[in-house]
C-alpha cells in the first residue's frame, strides 16, 4: 500500500489465495469507498468479465465467462482510497509537530471496515494470514500488527515489509504512519511491549507500559498460553472513536486512555488507563485468538474482557478496591436491561450497518456481569480451568457462545449450558420479591422493567442468601416462578426472636438481579446497614435497588430517603459514587415533579455529603489513598451541583488564583473540574469573565484530560446565549469530533430547551459530520433524556419520524422510553402525600 500524490490519498495492490471449493462462476467480496482498477482485476489468468460494486450493502461481484477452476488460485487487483475524516476505516488523524499541522494515517476496522482500506471478506469467520507491504514517506514511522521483516529507503520514500501474521480476522487488521517516539519494555517471555507518542510525549506512557507488561505475564499464566505474536505496541492516536481497540499485536488508544502525567493527571484516569490497557490486552486471547463466529457473539469478546480487566487490575493493585467498583458495570447493565427496548446480549445481527449498535451496556457490563455471576457460582478454579482448556482448543479459529458453555460444563460437570442461556438468549433480568411469612422466606421471581410493568421471562438465578451474618451463606438455584426457604431460624442461630434478625439477598452483589424486601425485612436491613454489619458491595446493591424500585414506582421515594439518609456517615468512595448518582438523578426528577420541595431535597443531599467531603476538603493529603484522592472530586462536584454556596465561592476562589498561576497547587488535576463547575454557576451573558477564562484555559492546554474537564463544564449554564455558544464549538476545529459528547454531558435540566433547539436546528449537520459514527447516538442520549414529559416524548418522536437510521435506532427507542419513564415516575412521586414529611423530618434530624 502506498500514499497515492495527495495527502488525504492511498494507493493499493491486493493479492489474496482463494480456494474455490465448488462450481461457481462468481466472486463475492467485500469493498466500500473504494476505487477498484477494473482492468487490473485477475483469478490466476482470467479476467472478470463483469465488475458489479453494491454500494449500499459493500459488496463488490466479480462475474466470469466459465466455471472457475477449483482449488486454490490468487484473485489480484489495484485500487485507490480516500483517508477519510470518519475515525472508521483508513483515517486521518491531525496532531501538531514543531508548531505544523501534521496527518497521521490511522486503521480502525473493527466491525466492518476493513473493506474501506482493502477488498476482502470482512467477516469475523474467514480468517487469513496477512503479509504487509506499505510505501511512505521515509521520515515517518510505520507501525502494523507483524514486526518489521526488512525496510528499503530509495530516496523521499521507503518501502516497508512485514513478517506474515498468525491466522487473524480482517477487523483486526491495523496500521499506523505518523511520527512517534517510543518507550519499552518485556515480558517474562521476551516478548518487546512498546508504547508510541506524539514526539515528546514518550514519559506520559510509562505508566501504561508497566500495565501493559504485567497484563501479558497476568494472561499468559491465566489462560495457560503464552502470548501468540512476537511483540505489543500500543499508540496514543489524536483522533480516535473508541476509547481503545484490540488490534492484534498494536493496540490504537485515545491519547487520555493511554497517557498519564503525574504532574497533570487524576487519580480517576490513572484507574481509566489500567482498566482500558488490561481490557485490549485480555483480546489478544479472548477476540483475537480465539475470535467469536459472528458479531451475534460480541459479547464473548467484549463481556470477557470487561471481566478480564477487572481481575487483572485486581492483582496489580489490590488496595484500589476494584471489584467494588465492579458494580458500576453492574448498575449500567441493570439500568439499560430493565427497559423494554434493550436487546438480549446474544443478539441476532443481519446487516453490517447495525452492528455498531450493540457496542453498548448490554454486550460489555451484563456481558461481563453474568460471567462474574458464573465464576461465583462454579468457583475460581474450575473456572479458570475451564477458560484456559477453552483457548487451547478454539486457538487461531473461531467459537460461539455454546462452545464455551460446552468447555464450562466439562470442567465442572454443573448444568452450565440451561444456566446461561437464560441469561444470553433473553433481554432482562429478574426482581426476586423476599416476604418473611413464620418461619419461612418466600421467594417470588418477575422480569424488572422500569416502567413498571412485567415482562413474562423466567430465569435460573444463582441465589446467595445472608442471613444475620455476611459469611454464612446459602446458595441455591431459582428455578422457578416462587420458591420457598422453610426453617429460616435455624440457618440463623435462632436470631430471628432477637433485635438483630436481618436478610440479605445477593451476598457481594454477585447476580444480575434486582431485590424487592417486605416491609419488615427492608427495615431490618436499614438497622443493619447503620449497624455496618453489610459489606460495601450489600450497601451498594440496597441502594441501587431501592432507586430503581422508586424509579418504577414499586415502592416510594419517601422510603428511598429514609434509606439514603441511613448513608450519612458513609466514607468509602465506591458506595458513596453511587450515593451520589443517585441523589443527583432524585435532585433532577424533583424539579419537575415536586418544584415547591426541590430546594429542599438539595439541602437534605447536602446535609448526606457534605461532613465527609469536609473531612476530605480541596487539598490532597499526604500518603492519602488512591480511593480517598477519587472521592474527593465526587464530592465536591455533587455539592457544586446541589448548589451548596461554601463549597462554590471556595471553587471560586481557588480557580481566580490557577488562572492566574497555572502551578499552584491549590488546584491540582482531581479538583479542577467542581472549580470550573463553580465558575459556570456564576456565569451569564452579561457576566461572561469566567466562561471566557475557561476557554482560555482550554485553547492553552496541551493536556487532554485537562481538555476535556473544561469541555465537560462549558454548557453548564442556565443563560441561553452561553450554551449556544458551547454547543456550536462542535462545528469548529476546536473540539475534535471525539470529543464532542463531552460539551453534551454538561447541559443542565434548566438548558434542556434550549439544546432541544439547537439539536434541531443542526440536525442535518450533526449527521453528515458524525455520519459514520457511533458518536451520533451521544447527540441523541445526552439531550433527549432530560426531558420527563409525554408531550416532550411525542415531539421529539415526531421531529425523528423521517430521520431515523439503524446507526442509531434503538438508541433513539432507548431515549424515548427514559423520558416515558421519567413522566410515570413523576406521576408517582406526586401521588404520595407524605413526602414533603419525609423530607422535613430528615433535614431536621441531628
Amino acid at each position: 500500500m502506498a500514499p497515492a500524490g495527495s495527502p488525504d490519498h492511498f494507493t493499493g495492490a491486493a493479492s489474496v489465495l482463494v480456494d474455490v471449493s465448488a462450481p461457481t462462476r462468481f466472486l463475492v467480496l467485500n469493498a466500500a469507498d473504494l476505487a477498484i482498477d477494473r482492468a487490473s482485476i485477475r483469478f490466476q489468468d482470467l479476467a472478470p468479465t463483469g465488475v458489479s460494486l453494491f454500494e449500499e450493502d459493500e459488496i463488490l461481484v466479480l462475474e466470469f465467462g466459465g466455471e472457475l477452476p477449483l482449488g486454490e488460485g490468487v484473485l489480484t487487483m489495484d485500487f485507490n482510497g480516500t483517508l477519510n475524516d470518519q475515525m472508521r476505516g483508513f483515517y486521518r488523524s491531525k496532531y501538531e509537530y514543531k508548531g505544523e499541522t501534521k496527518n497521521m494515517a490511522v486503521t480502525q476496522f473493527e466491525a466492518v471496515d476493513a473493506r474501506r482500506c482493502f477488498p476482502c471478506w470482512d467477516e469475523p469467520a474467514f480468517k487469513a494470514k496477512f503479509k504487509l507491504t506499505l510505501e511512505i514517506p521515509s521520515e515517518l514511522v510505520a507501525l502494523s500488527n507483524m514486526p518489521v521483516a526488512n525496510e528499503i529507503i530509495v530516496g523521499p520514500t521507503k518501502t516497508v515489509h512485514y513478517e506474515e501474521s498468525p491466522l487473524m480476522s480482517t477487523y483486526l487488521v491495523a496500521i499506523v504512519v505518523g511520527l512517534f517516539d517510543y518507550i519499552e519494555g518485556v515480558t517474562t517471555e521476551g516478548n518487546k511491549v512498546r508504547v508510541y507518542t506524539q514526539v515528546g510525549k514518550s514519559n506520559q506512557g510509562k505508566f501504561a507500559l508497566d500495565v501493559g507488561v504485567k497484563s501479558l505475564n497476568f494472561y499468559k499464566d491465566y489462560f495457560d498460553t503464552p502470548y501468540p505474536l512476537p511483540k505489543l505496541d500500543m499508540v496514543a492516536i489524536p483522533d480516535f472513536a473508541a476509547g481503545a481497540m484490540e488490534n492484534y499485536g498494536l493496540v490504537t488508544y485515545r491519547e487520555v486512555s493511554l497517557l498519564f502525567d503525574e504532574q497533570f493527571s487524576s487519580a480517576s484516569a490513572k484507574q481509566n488507563i489500567a482498566i482500558t490497557v488490561a481490557h485490549e490486552l485480555a483480546h489478544q486471547w479472548f477476540g483475537n485468538l480465539v475470535t467469536m463466529e459472528w458479531w451475534t457473539h460480541l459479547w464473548l469478546n467484549e463481556g470477557f474482557a470487561t471481566w478480564m480487566s477487572h481481575l487483572a487490575v485486581d492483582s496489580f493493585f489490590p488496595q484500589w478496591n476494584i471489584w467494588t467498583q465492579f458494580l458500576d458495570s453492574a448498575t449500567s447493565a441493570l439500568k439499560l436491561d430493565s427497559l423494554a427496548e434493550s436487546h438480549p446480549i446474544e443478539v441476532e445481527i443481519h446487516h453490517a450497518s447495525e452492528v455498531d449498535e450493540i457496542f453498548d451496556a448490554i454486550s460489555y457490563d451484563k456481558g461481563a456481569s453474568v460471567i462474574r455471576m458464573l465464576q461465583s457460582y462454579l468457583g475460581a478454579e474450575r473456572f479458570q480451568k475451564a477458560l484456559a482448556s477453552y483457548i487451547k482448543k478454539y486457538a487461531y479459529s473461531n467459537a460461539k457462545t455454546e462452545d464455551l458453555w460446552a468447555a464450562l460444563e466439562e470442567v465442572s460437570g454443573e448444568p452450565v449450558k440451561d444456566l446461561m442461556t437464560t441469561w444470553t438468549k433473553q433481554q432482562g433480568y429478574p426482581v426476586i420479591s423476599v416476604k418473611l411469612k413464620g418461619h419461612s422466606v418466600e421467594l417470588e421471581q418477575d422480569q424488572f422493567l422500569l416502567d413498571g410493568s412485567s415482562g413474562s421471562g423466567i430465569w435460573i438465578v444463582p441465589i446467595t442468601l445472608g442471613c444475620c451474618s455476611h459469611h454464612k451463606q446459602k446458595r441455591f438455584l431459582l428455578k422457578h416462578k416462587h420458591d420457598k426457604i422453610k426453617d429460616i431460624d435455624s440457618q440463623c442461630d435462632g436470631q430471628q426472636k432477637g433485635g438483630n434478625f436481618w436478610i440479605k439477598l445477593n451476598i457481594d452483589e454477585t447476580g444480575l438481579y434486582r431485590v424487592k424486601y417486605d416491609d419488615k425485612l427492608t427495615a431490618a436491613l436499614r438497622n443493619a446497614l447503620q449497624a455496618k454489619k453489610l459489606s460495601l458491595m450489600d450497601e451498594i446493591g440496597l441502594v441501587e435497588d431501592a432507586h430503581a424500585l422508586s424509579i418504577a414506582c414499586k415502592q416510594t421515594l419517601s422510603s428511598l430517603l429514609h434509606l439514603l439518609y441511613a448513608y450519612r456517615e458513609e466514607a468509602d468512595y465506591s458506595v458513596l459514587s453511587h450515593i451520589n448518582s443517585v441523589t443527583s438523578s432524585v435532585a433532577k426528577i424533583s424539579v419537575d415533579a415536586t418544584p415547591d420541595l426541590a430546594g429542599d431535597i438539595k439541602q437534605l443531599f447536602i446535609k448526606l455529603l457534605l461532613p465527609t467531603a469536609e473531612k476530605l476538603g480541596w487539598d490532597p493529603k499526604d500518603n492519602e489513598s488512591h480511593l480517598d484522592a477519587m472521592l474527593r472530586p465526587v464530592l465536591l462536584v455533587a455539592l457544586v451541583q446541589l448548589g451548596h454556596d461554601k463549597t462554590i465561592s471556595e471553587g471560586v476562589r481557588r480557580f481566580e488564583i490557577f488562572f492566574d498561576d497555572r502551578n499552584t497547587s491549590l488546584l491540582p488535576p482531581d479538583t479542577r473540574k467542581a472549580a470550573y463547575l463553580s465558575v459556570m454557576h456564576n456565569v451569564s451573558s452579561t457576566n461572561r469573565s469566567g466562561y471566557d477564562a475557561l476557554l482560555k484555559i482550554y485553547r492553552e492546554s496541551a493536556e487532554g484530560e485537562e481538555k476535556l474537564h473544561v469541555l465537560g463544564t462549558l454548557s453548564s449554564c442556565e443563560d441561553k446565549d452561553i450554551v449556544l455558544e458551547s454547543l456550536n464549538l462542535i462545528f469548529t476545529d476546536e473540539v475534535r469530533n471525539q470529543d464532542a459528547y463531552h460539551l453534551l454531558g454538561g447541559i443542565i435540566i434548566e438548558a434542556r430547551e434550549t439544546a432541544w433547539s439547537w439539536l434541531k436546528e443542526n440536525w442535518d449537520r450533526i449527521s453528515e459530520t458524525f455520519s459514520a459514527s457511533s458518536l451520533i447516538s451521544d447527540f441523541i442520549k445526552s439531550i433527549v433524556t432530560l426531558f420527563a414529559s409525554k408531550e416532550k416524548e411525542a415531539e421529539i418522536s415526531q421531529f425523528f419520524a423521517t430521520r431515523t437510521k439503524p446507526g442509531f435506532e434503538r438508541t433513539l427507542k432507548q431515549s424515548l422510553e427514559n423520558v416515558r419513564i421519567n413522566a410515570r415516575w413523576i406521576e408517582g412521586i406526586r401521588g404520595e402525600p407524605e413526602l414533603a414529611q419525609t423530607v422535613h423530618e430528615l433535614l431536621n434530624q441531628r
